[in-house]
């Protein structure tokens, strides 16, 4: 099973301490394809283009089984990987945590054909992605 995992870069790094928690859990389960975008020291692209970066990132989606994507902290290009990920109907778990004073996108938590859960700590996660994953 290929995963691609979809979490904000340039957006804010803000839950990147988490990532590695949630890419260690997802390699139960398969090769997470973008795992350096998890690492918490990495802050973007610095020898690439924006279109060379476009074009591994949506290679990486297309030959992905499933797309997990991190939605904490909103990203307007995780949100455009959700879309085209639904858009070729590949399965789409979205992982919000409850946070105080933030809220779960509309589009994104309104959008039947994905599956949004939402969490408290990554503790609670195991048992989420045992049920996407089965």
């Amino acid at each position: 099973m290929k995963i691609y995992f979809a979490v904000s870069v340039r957006a804010g790094r803000n839950d990147a301490p988490i990532y590695p928690e949630i890419i260690k859990l997802l390699k139960k389960y398969g090769e997470v394809l973008s795992e350096r975008n998890g690492d918490p020291s990495f802050h973007g692209e610095i020898n690439m283009t924006d279109k060379e970066i476009f074009d591994r990132d949506m290679d990486w989606l297309r030959s992905a089984d499933v797309l997990v994507a991190e939605v904490t902290t909103p990203s307007l290009g995780v949100g455009y990987e959700i879309a085209a990920a639904s858009n070729i109907r590949k399965p789409v778990l979205c992982l919000y945590r409850k946070v105080p004073g933030k809220k779960i996108s509309a589009m994104i938590n309104g959008d039947t054909k994905l599956t949004v859960k939402i969490y408290k700590t990554v503790a609670d996660l195991p048992e989420i992605l045992k049920e996407f994953f089965k």
